[in-house]
């Protein structure tokens, strides 16, 4: 799913609001960041993630996988904070 402008700019103005929920440390992504990513994204669909301890190409390569692994969309990514979007099972903000 990829997402049109007037998607991003709406889902950027629900997500300003919001605490990081899922949390990067130097241990980089693994299997139970995987797993708590999939669980905050279906019950959410919109989250912050905080990748600490990494350089800017690093935190970008990692949102990337991040994105690839639990099939969600990037809308922002500022600093050490990603916003994800993926639909759940049952959609709440579209």
């Amino acid at each position: 799913m990829t997402l049109t402008n007037q998607q991003i700019r709406y889902l950027k103005s629900l997500a300003h609001h919001l605490k990081p929920i899922v949390m990067i440390g130097n241990k980089g992504i693994n299997e139970n960041v995987l797993i708590e990513l999939d669980h905050a994204l279906e019950d959410h669909e919109l989250i912050k993630v905080t990748i600490a301890g990494a350089d800017r190409e690093k935190r970008r390569d990692m949102t990337q996988v991040l994105c690839q692994k639990s099939a969600a969309e990037l809308v922002q990514m500022i600093g050490r904070i990603s916003i994800l979007y993926r639909a759940s099972q049952e959609p709440k903000l579209f």
